[in-house]
């Protein structure tokens, strides 16, 4: 009688999952010890990972940075595939644009006298969070302010500390004569309006929609890699089809989207398995959109969190039996969130200054907002763009926009209509460009008028495959949460079922590089390097 080959099925072709494909194929011995397949619910592989053109240009709809190239898996394979150079142009080809632009609702242009000091005070709040170097000076302030938050008290969100933080800097500088405010802007209000900017890049970085839920200590747990931040020439898809050329053909089934996920939680609850060929004993059994099903001896699951969250919610039983109320607990807790990009195309027109004729040129613009309880906000600016930080070129001289949104913004934008955005872009702008000084508001009125002429937004929230963007911390969960949720089962010391039937991949799962393609990228080896032990196959 010959002995059947365990047989592993990966559910979902991102960064993880390939990652995971790729080990075990790549592995001395292991194609001929498993029967492998990658189950891909979508049309593409990739996952939260899409490399597109637009408008002649390389852009990311996901995953965009390599965050940090000290050490990074992205960054080596990146290198080694010959990936970081090009002949087209590419999203932050030159890296973060320099020297930006900075100015208030209304068309006033702040100086940096006003803006640097209440930026570096937010910047060193965040350093201190993160567990970065900062000064003596910083270090005091800061730690004074966490005497503030009552650091002993538990569940301590990012964002009720900066907000400590930024009444502690407005006791510091009461008694400091400096910057006045400007125009309709009273100095305090520019500061609070100039920090809540910030805070609003931080929740596109972390996906936390409103920083008062993201979690603080656990902010010091996560790792950055020393080294530049850059981004990836031939794009971030080249780096997922570089791991997926090693597997073969058919290997990878698109269009595959699982279902249910049967499993045994006991050998009482053993059951004969029945398909085409005969009676398989099996342990896990697949159900697919399309009615079909497949066994597997192990199911490594990659999908995102917010799939996990809804396939815990009562209306849905995409497992069965039901996840174990600890790791159910740890996905409910954990924070998933939104983040979303517009990508926007200068019509032929925005060239040129009206005034002169001479060629113009897009700033990286940040826009200070007026707060969301004052008077004297342009009402005809919609809401959803009101928590958006900074609209720039995806590098000089491109003629592509590119701006961020976070959180119930995000949500919002998905809803609407490429003109709904190109309209509310068209009427905001105008507020911000162009400007004379900080103490005058230009007078003429169309100097350098914008026009835009296409549109390209990501709808991660929406997608039923993704439901989001990436995880963080939030306030009531903990690193503790992330080790649950990457626990595979059953374990291998439970001996009334078969182990390691349903094993768990993906940023989600990583503790100290959630929300990046690199936590990815290990988590799959993790799982794969899991089985193998378990098989005694060399790693």
């Amino acid at each position: 009688m010959v002995s059947k080959k365990p047989r592993i099925v990966i559910i979902g072709a991102g960064m993880a999952g390939l990652a995971a494909a790729n080990k075990f194929y790549t592995t001395a011995n292991s194609k001929q010890l498993f029967e492998l397949s990658v189950v891909e619910g979508g049309a593409r592989i990739g996952g939260r990972i899409n490399t597109l053109n637009f408008c002649g240009d390389r852009v990311e709809e996901g995953a965009t940075w390599i965050h940090g190239v000290g050490g990074s898996p992205v960054h080596e394979i990146a290198q080694e595939e010959g990936l970081l150079h090009s002949q087209e142009p590419w999203e932050c080809m030159d890296g973060i644009l320099e020297d930006p632009v900075t100015i208030a609702e209304g068309g006033y242009e702040l100086n940096k006298s006003l803006v640097e000091p209440i930026s570096s005070f937010f910047n060193n709040l965040m350093d201190f969070v993160q567990g970065k170097p900062v000064d003596e000076d910083a270090v005091r302030v800061c730690c004074e302010v966490l005497k503030r938050c009552k650091l002993g008290s538990e569940n301590l969100s990012v964002g009720s500390f900066l907000r400590q933080g930024l009444e502690y800097y407005w006791g510091l500088m009461k008694d400091q004569k400096g910057v006045n405010g400007v125009g309709n802007w009273s100095r305090k209000s520019l500061e609070e309006s100039i920090f809540g900017m910030h805070e609003g890049i931080q929740r596109t970085y972390t996906s936390a929609g409103d920083l008062r839920n993201l979690d603080y200590v656990a902010e010091k747990e996560y790792v950055m890699f020393p080294g530049d931040e850059i981004t990836i020439a031939k794009g971030y898809s080249s780096v997922l089809e570089s791991l997926a050329s090693v597997l073969p053909v058919g290997m990878i089934q698109l269009n595959r989207k699982v279902t249910k996920i049967e499993w045994r939680s006991a050998h009482s609850e053993k059951e004969l398995l029945h398909m085409e060929n005969g009676f398989e004993n099996r342990p896990v059994k697949l159900h697919f959109c399309d009615g079909s099903i497949v066994l597997a001896d192990h199911v490594i699951v990659t999908v995102s969190l917010g799939v996990l969250k809804h396939g815990i919610c009562q209306d849905s039983d995409l497992f069965n039996p039901p996840l174990p109320c600890p790791k159910a607990r740890a996905i409910s807790k954990l924070g998933y969130g939104v983040v979303n990009k517009v990508f926007l195309e200068l019509s032929p027109s925005s060239n040129y200054d009206q005034e002169t004729n001479n060629p113009t040129k897009f700033p990286f613009l940040q826009m200070v907002f007026h707060p969301p309880d004052s008077e004297l906000r342009n009402p005809k600016i919609p809401q959803w763009i009101r928590k958006t930080s900074f609209i720039s070129p995806i590098y000089n001289n491109s003629k592509v926009l590119l701006s961020w949104f976070a959180g119930e913004e995000a949500l919002a934008l998905e809803s609407l209509t490429d003109d709904q955005i190109l309209d509310g872009f068209s009427t905001t702008i105008p507020n911000f460009l162009p400007t004379k000084s900080q103490s005058q508001k230009n007078t003429n009125p169309n100097p350098n008028h914008f026009n835009y002429s296409k549109v390209l937004r990501t709808q991660w929230g929406t997608n039923p495959l993704f439901l989001g963007s990436y995880s963080y911390v939030a306030v009531g969960s903990s690193i503790d949460d992330i080790d649950t949720l990457a626990e595979p089962l059953p374990q291998i010391t439970n001996l009334e079922s078969p182990p390691l039937q349903i094993l768990f991949a993906g940023e989600a799962t990583h503790r100290t590089h959630y929300s990046t393609t690199h936590g990815a990228y290990y988590s799959g080896l993790r799982e794969a390097n899991r089985l193998l032990e378990h098989y005694n196959c060399v790693v």
